[in-house]
């Protein structure tokens, strides 16, 4: 992590208690920004073990990189599975859950920035 924080970027952790409107399942997880462009947002994400989102959808894309931890969820009804340094895409309008099966950390990139950061 760089010493000062980079422009257009977020240090502050938030806690997050929902997605797309939705309440998370059991409890709530953390989230910042990292990064800001034109084109897309980089996310640093936590989840507790036992933490969930809902299925949802929203109008941009989520490519996901686990850092540590385990996730498990869907994608269009279909099981999916990630484990530290595998990465996931969940594309815009497609549905998708993602629950935390042990302590997990991640990276989000969200294109385009249709989310609002304020």
């Amino acid at each position: 992590m760089p010493a000062n924080p980079v422009p257009g970027s977020d240090p502050e952790w938030r806690q997050l208690t929902s997605v797309e409107g939705r309440p998370l399942s059991g409890g709530s997880g953390r989230s910042r920004l990292r990064l800001r462009g034109e084109e897309g947002l980089l996310l640093e994400v936590i989840f507790p073990a036992g933490v969930g989102s809902p299925e949802h959808s929203h109008q941009h894309d989520s490519y996901i990189y686990l850092l540590s931890g385990h996730l498990t969820g869907t994608l269009n009804g279909e099981p999916v599975e990630l484990q530290p340094g595998q990465t996931l895409l969940h594309p815009a309008r497609e549905q998708h859950s993602v629950v935390a099966v042990t302590d997990s950390h991640w990276l989000e990139f969200k294109s385009p920035p249709q989310i609002v950061w304020a």
